[in-house]
């Protein structure tokens, strides 16, 4: 059995070492990283997920960010232990993440990651930019709204970059 509950501080250095083990330690060379320096994960969407033993099995964050003008989230990481795969551990997460943003108003979600994969959750591909170098291929959205990825281009910004909107 498992559960699913926001990230807490207390999570951080055993999420960071998740992170690590599943991506490599060069992870935050990536470009998606420039999007998130010096900006806190948003901790109510944020989600850890534990086995009965309490053991860290998974976890994903969310970030805010900006395209056109207009507040989006940025999801990643996201990562399930190596021992723990396959077992449909990322699919509760990811599942249990967008409910949780759309219930707090959230209106759009990118990220960069395989289409494939994250298309049984809604996510196409979308005409915005992130931080070179970013295959344009791997950029993804998903509406949480009707219409809400309508007009939506550009390049993605760090959320304290433009104007303050609401969601």
């Amino acid at each position: 059995m498992f559960r699913i509950a926001a990230e807490t501080p207390e999570d951080a250095e055993e999420i960071e070492y998740l992170f690590d083990l599943a991506f490599a330690p060069g992870r935050t060379a990536l470009s998606s990283y420039r999007l998130r320096e010096g900006i806190a994960p948003l901790a109510k969407l944020s989600c850890v997920i534990r086995d009965d033993y309490d053991a860290l099995a998974g976890a994903v964050r969310f970030w805010p960010v900006r395209v056109a003008n207009k507040p989006a989230l940025l999801l990643g990481p996201i990562a399930i232990h190596p021992v723990r795969q396959g077992e449909g551990l990322g699919a509760l997460l990811m599942s249990e993440g967008l409910a949780r943003a759309q219930a707090d108003g959230w209106l759009r979600v990118l990220l960069v990651g395989d289409l494939p994969y994250y298309q049984r959750f809604g996510f196409r591909r979308v005409d915005v930019q992130f931080p070179q170098p970013t295959n344009p291929q791997r950029v993804l959205g998903l509406a949480l709204a009707d219409g809400a990825l309508s007009g939506i281009t550009g390049p993605v910004r760090r959320w304290t970059e433009g104007p303050e909107v609401d969601t």
